[in-house]
């Protein structure tokens, strides 16, 4: 097959069996595979999220930790997140739970 003369070394190029096979390999990787460019990059995204999370996580376990020695170590701090968290009372008092109202 003879390509018109204007292609000059660029038909050589074309010509040339390797690299016309290794170009079809990139375009076949690059689109039609399974694990194609935009599944990497969902998945690069997906990754990165999951490490801020973590970061996240991690930092708030410290503050759980901190938290829970500082109520551990005095009951009446207990006893005071446990009245306003989980609303809990002693046996005979009455409990109030005072809602603001919604602004329109």
């Amino acid at each position: 097959m003879q390509l018109p003369a204007f292609f000059g070394p660029l038909g050589r190029l074309l010509r040339n069996f390797y690299l016309l096979v290794g170009a079809a390999f990139v375009v076949w990787m690059a689109v039609f595979d399974a694990n194609d460019l935009s599944k990497q990059l969902d998945i690069y995204r997906k990754w990165r999220e999951l490490r801020n999370e973590k970061e996240y996580y991690l930092s708030n376990i410290e503050v759980v930790k901190k938290d829970r020695a500082e109520l551990m170590s005095s009951p009446a701090l207990l006893e005071k997140f446990a009245r306003e968290k989980y609303l809990m009372k002693r046996p005979g008092e009455d409990l109030f739970v005072l809602v603001p109202e919604a602004e329109e």
